[in-house]
């Protein structure tokens, strides 16, 4: 049996499969607040003694490069090790992958369901595909294609320097750097970035703030989901929420359409992460698709590119995929793993 995990700086999933259940069939899945726990290994010693289950190999994603068997998470203090792990655990075995390339194993098997089209365009087989995703942090990603396969490539592009494209992203650009001095695109286009994009806003226009929701904000714990809910639902009572968004949605756009003539993504740009499907509104009001398409001689080129929101757990679905293929390998008579099957 495998667990299965979706490790992120705000939330741990955790799943048990079966190879005859496969990847889309968890025996139990739970979701655990990665803040408070030491490190991951806590977390699975709970979630399975509270499952019950003997358990032979582990597959974890991560927020944060992969190198080795190892990695350091960007947005928390942790330090994962494949070795460790399996021994602390007594597991037979566990990989890490980055949770990005998580995202790209699963995409290519997503169901029309767990999309949804921002812009239709039309997606030329067998060629590259770009993964775009804004949670807590910024993870990017791409597949190519080797022959029948495709192959899954981690990027660390969301800590690529912010390119501004007008001057109210200049202004911030410049407002960022004096407290940063590195400004990265996670720094402005994450779910973490939020607060400060507002705080950005208000400094330019302090009246639009109302004083009661000064104090809500002031008192919130989860500053983000506060913002974000106004936007979506009380616009008109606090103008710098839906600006936030604005802003927010117009530099996701561009970087979609950077990261798509990076890679030549004419496979299509994929929307992952906490962010996206929470915001899907503002996603289809047509601010995204004109930041994206604005790249002068190569509007029209990106106006054909599809782009959809991932609307299901793909970073799960994902490691599960990944670590069944190493269990079937693992077997004498299997085949060894290939990324592009579940």
């Amino acid at each position: 049996m495998l667990i299965a995990g979706d490790i992120g700086a705000t939330k741990t999933l955790l799943a048990l499969y079966t190879e005859e259940g496969g990847p889309r069939c968890p025996l139990v899945e739970r979701e655990f607040p990665s803040e408070a726990f030491a490190g991951l290994a806590d977390i699975v010693r709970v979630f399975l003694s509270d499952v019950g289950q003997e358990v032979t190999a582990g597959c974890f994603d991560v927020a944060g490069p992969v190198v080795g068997g190892r990695a350091e998470l960007t947005n928390l203090p942790w330090l994962i090790e494949e070795e460790t792990l399996a021994r602390e655990l007594g597991l037979a075995r566990v990989s890490i992958i980055n949770d990005l390339m998580a995202v790209a194993y699963a995409v290519p098997h997503l169901q029309e369901n767990e999309l949804w089209a921002i812009n239709p365009g039309k997606a030329e087989p067998h060629c590259p595909i770009a993964i775009l995703a804004p949670g807590t942090g910024l993870g990017e990603a791409f597949l190519i294609r080797n022959g029948s396969k495709h192959i899954a490539c981690a990027s660390e592009g969301g800590h690529a320097d912010f390119a501004p494209v007008d001057s109210l992203q200049a202004a911030l650009l410049e407002h960022l750097a004096r407290t940063f001095g590195h400004v990265s695109y996670e720094r402005v286009c994450s779910g973490s970035a939020i607060p400060g994009l507002y705080a950005f806003l208000r400094a330019r226009e302090p009246t639009a703030e109302s004083a009661e929701f000064a104090r809500r904000l002031a008192a919130a714990k989860d500053r983000t989901r506060l913002i974000v809910a106004a936007a979506l639902e009380d616009s008109a009572k606090n103008p710098l929420a839906p600006a936030t968004l604005d802003l927010f949605v117009s530099v996701l756009g561009a970087e979609g359409g950077n990261l798509v003539l990076k890679v030549l993504a004419t496979g299509g740009l994929y929307l992952a992460g906490g962010m996206p499907e929470r915001i899907l509104p503002r996603l289809e009001d047509g601010r995204f698709m004109r930041a994206f398409t604005a790249k002068g001689r190569f509007a029209g080129f990106l106006r054909d590119v599809p782009v959809k929101v991932v609307v299901t757990k793909a970073a799960l679905l994902g490691a599960a995929c990944y670590g069944l293929e190493r269990l079937r390998a693992a077997k004498p008579s299997s085949p060894q793993p290939s990324p592009s099957r579940c």
